[in-house]
């Protein structure tokens, strides 16, 4: 099977190749002069500046986890860096091509029209999404060809999934927090005292918002499925390598098939992506909303279908193509139940109930957002069940493959959102005009769906990965001790889900907690400046963009490591301390805490947003009404919860999961 494994990495290297191709050909295009080239340039170098300050803490930590790792398996830790490697890679790459794709999807817009922006903003996003997929193929990849036989062997690329888990909680939480003080303290500042547009050029905190769509939405969110995405990759082999041989001759001929297949499937989903943007590319001049669907249901389909065929070749039952197609289906659903309701019936009661001031809007969103947990997470539970029919728990592991196997597409559109976002503001502060603003306009309410079904997709990946890493624990705790069982009569085993339990809790008021503080300091330097700096709100004085940049990163990397540290030393302390069995429960607890949180806050504070967007849109008295105010302060409420504390559970779960398989043959 490994004569096979080595077009694994090369197709990787292949889809990084059409990435760069991508980014030449969008780099060549104008990037403006005079005032857009000078905010473009300001976008770019802030978001350098916070990644550069980041990165180096991350350095420190990798370094440290990295030397403890050596002691235990050298190979392992040679894996746990290449994985950081490539964490870091994917999520930079993506970062620095949106910041440069921006100002052109303006420009596009200015002078071309929606067509051309729309082509502009969605294959710079693809840039991200290709490079995730591609890089997950080449590090997963090219491991495989070298530790890929035995379930030993395959332990060492756990370490793999551990650097890229340690990294993306660093991206997601750290981004999270330097786009959200930013967002909130412009909001309250500009929006809502000053009275002021979105983006207006007057705001110092407007280039700091900007950025951090950027180091959040980009690098935070690609960071968060690339990891989910390998880990759904590895978790799967590492079921594979430890099921009894009744177990793999009643899925496949061979062990070595079933161990192969999830790096086969990701390939496959990876060629079925490019076939999906080439369908966006062709559907460009339609409705922005309809052609970036068609390239998303034309990828599920071609890869659901391929995979029928990649599976019969390997010679795997063909039980287990019932798995990608329900892991494909489960993904679906997710991301139709968040985009019904962040974007329609409940998000417009949400906007009704803005008639009657604050308190309402508030309690209709957190309403809203307790509800809407009950759909993804009824998926995820048939998701579960059918898969585990199908194929026990290898097939949950398949299943979270078929739900992540064209995250190159996923990715792209994703994406898209802050690039389009970006360019609203560009248009905005460098006043290219009404009709340009609202190309973009329209162009980012697409990407407000595309970011609220992403996130949605990404919650639910992020749960079957999680499960299916805790299936793989429990197996390699087996491995090396045969009585080892979770039962829920077990006082150990409830002890630890309730521990688990909290931990999501405690993580998410970190979070918040940052956010606040954050915001606070971000809203009182934009006072300061509007109160000293002459002419400020005239348009004459010149705004201290780069302060509130400073505020925002400074804000971000001192407070993300309480909540990092917890990830990492969490699991480390309950297994060691408590045992095996008390880390099982804690994972199962830790696994719902933050599904339950994730889908909440996400799908409350997105449903905010879009409420607030909706008035401006005309309804219910439109921009400047009372119902307008109160749905600003909503969604000032709903941007911590949506696109930091909420991201941040998604990340927590996995990081937390694959600790614990990589110390599991170290537990008693």
């Amino acid at each position: 099977m490994n004569s096979f494994a080595v077009f694994v990495p090369l197709l990787g290297l292949v889809g990084l190749g059409i990435a760069f191709t991508i980014f030449r050909r969008i780099a060549v295009l104008p990037g403006g002069e005079g005032r857009v080239a000078e905010i473009a340039s300001m976008i770019h170098s802030g978001a350098m500046v916070f990644m550069r300050r980041e990165m180096r803490l991350i350095a420190g930590f990798t370094v440290v986890v990295g030397i403890c790792l050596l002691f235990k398996d050298p190979w392992e830790s040679l894996a746990f860096f290449l994985g950081a490697l490539c964490s870091s890679v994917a999520g930079f790459i993506g970062m620095f091509s949106a910041t440069r794709v921006n100002v052109r999807t303006a420009l596009a817009a200015s002078e071309r029209g929606a067509g051309a922006a729309l082509s502009t903003a969605f294959f710079g996003g693809s840039i991200m999404g290709l490079t995730v997929a591609s890089m997950g193929l080449v590090g997963v990849g090219g491991l495989f060809v070298f530790f890929g036989e035995t379930a030993e062997e395959i332990h060492i690329i756990h370490g793999f999934a551990m650097g890229a888990s340690l990294v993306a909680i660093f991206y997601r939480i750290g981004g999270g927090i330097f786009t959200k003080a930013a967002d909130v303290g412009a909001d309250l500042v500009g929006k809502v005292e000053s009275g002021i547009p979105e983006d207006d050029p007057r705001n110092p905190g407007v280039i700091a918002d900007n950025v951090g769509d950027n180091v959040g939405d980009v690098a935070g969110m690609g960071s968060d499925l690339f990891e989910s995405y390998c880990n759904a990759m590895i978790a799967s082999m590492a079921i594979a390598s430890t099921l009894a041989m009744a177990q793999c001759e009643a899925l496949s001929t061979t062990r070595a098939a079933i161990i192969f297949l999830p790096l086969a499937l990701a390939s496959t989903g990876l060629l079925c992506s490019l076939a999906g943007t080439m369908l966006v590319r062709l559907s460009v001049n339609r409705d922005p909303a309809k052609a970036l669907r068609t390239g998303t249901i034309g990828a599920a389909v071609l890869f659901v279908a391929a995979a029928a065929f990649v599976i019969q070749g390997l010679g795997v039952d063909l039980n287990v193509w019932y798995c990608v197609l329900l892991g494909s289906l489960g993904g679906i659903l997710i991301g139709l139940s968040t985009e019904f309701y962040t974007g329609g019936a409940p998000m417009r009661s949400i906007s009704k109930a803005a008639l009657t001031g604050v308190a309402t809007v508030l309690i209709r969103g957190m309403a809203v957002g307790m509800v809407s947990v009950a759909i993804p997470l009824a998926v995820v539970a048939f998701v579960i069940l059918g898969t585990s029919h199908f194929a026990g728990l290898y097939g949950v592991g398949i299943g979270a493959v078929g739900m992540l196997a064209t995250i190159g597409i996923t990715m792209a559109i994703d994406a898209y959102g802050p690039i389009a976002d970006n360019a609203g503001g560009i248009a905005e502060m460098a006043g290219m005009g009404k009709q340009t603003r609202s190309i973009t306009d329209k162009l980012d309410e697409v990407g407000n769906t595309t970011a609220a079904i992403g996130k949605g997709f990404a919650i639910g990946a992020a749960s079957l990965s999680a499960l299916a890493i805790i299936a793989a624990f429990i197996n390699v705790v087996k491995s090396h001790n045969p009585d080892f069982i979770l039962q829920l009569s077990d006082p150990r085993v409830l002890a630890g889900i309730f521990i688990g339990g909290f931990v999501p809790f405690v993580v998410s008021s970190l979070c918040l907690t940052a956010v606040g503080e954050a915001a606070q300091e971000m809203i009182e330097e934009i006072r300061r400046q509007f109160r000293e700096i002459p002419g400020i709100l005239e348009g004459t004085g010149k705004p201290d963009s780069s302060a509130c940049v400073q505020i925002a990163a400074d804000a971000a990397v001192k407070r993300m490591i309480a909540p990092a540290a917890i990830a990492i030393l969490a699991p480390i302390i309950v297994g060691f301390s408590l045992g095996a069995t008390t880390l099982g429960g804690f994972l199962v607890g830790a696994l719902l805490g933050c599904v339950l949180l994730a889908l909440f806050m996400a799908n409350s504070g997105g449903a905010w947003d879009n409420a607030k967007k909706y008035i401006e849109h005309g309804h219910h008295g439109g921009k400047n009404s009372d119902a307008h105010r109160a749905c600003v302060v909503g969604d000032t409420v709903g941007d911590p919860l949506k696109d930091t504390s909420g991201p941040s559970m998604n990340i927590l779960i996995n990081v937390m999961s694959i600790i614990s398989l990589v110390i599991a043959p170290l537990l008693k």
